[in-house]
């Protein structure tokens, strides 16, 4: 989704990307474990939810008023979960290089992931910081670390 290319300081040209993971990866720990329904059972929650909701309102009596404020809380509930999926997906943060032959660099590649949207900005300001300043997008404590 963004793409930077950053002048490192040790004169190597990098390129830093982030991406949004849809799905996601499974990791050694949680590989075995991992269940997920799958887009199938996705589509039958929300069905169900949508079928739900009609048959609340198309079942509901004429007499029957429903104050304003009520649909308000019902779109704020509907929207809730689905805006903060969106916001909470992990981000896959990937810095590489091709190297430097006069100077004898190597070409690295770089690999973290990072859950939520403003985490991932922020990552990706601290690696392009850490970058110009120190010629390399990792420390100690990073989320990137070196891929082989």
């Amino acid at each position: 989704m963004g793409t930077k290319t950053v002048a490192g300081a040790d004169g190597r040209t990098w390129l830093v990307r982030r991406n949004i993971e849809w799905s996601t990866p499974a990791t050694g720990d949680d590989f075995e474990h991992d269940v997920d329904g799958g887009r199938g059972a996705a589509v039958m929650i929300l069905s169900a939810l949508f079928l739900f909701w009609v048959i609340l309102i198309a079942w509901t009596p004429a007499q029957v008023h429903i104050p304003w404020w009520l649909w308000v809380l019902a779109m704020l509930a509907f929207g809730f979960f689905p805006v903060r999926w969106v916001l909470r997906r992990p981000w896959t943060i990937v810095a590489t290089t091709q190297g430097s032959y006069e100077d004898g660099l190597p070409a690295e590649h770089w690999s973290g992931m990072v859950r939520g949207l403003t985490r991932s900005r922020e990552e990706m300001r601290v690696v392009v910081r850490s970058l110009r300043t120190r010629a390399t997008p990792g420390y100690a404590d990073s989320p990137l670390q070196p891929v082989n």
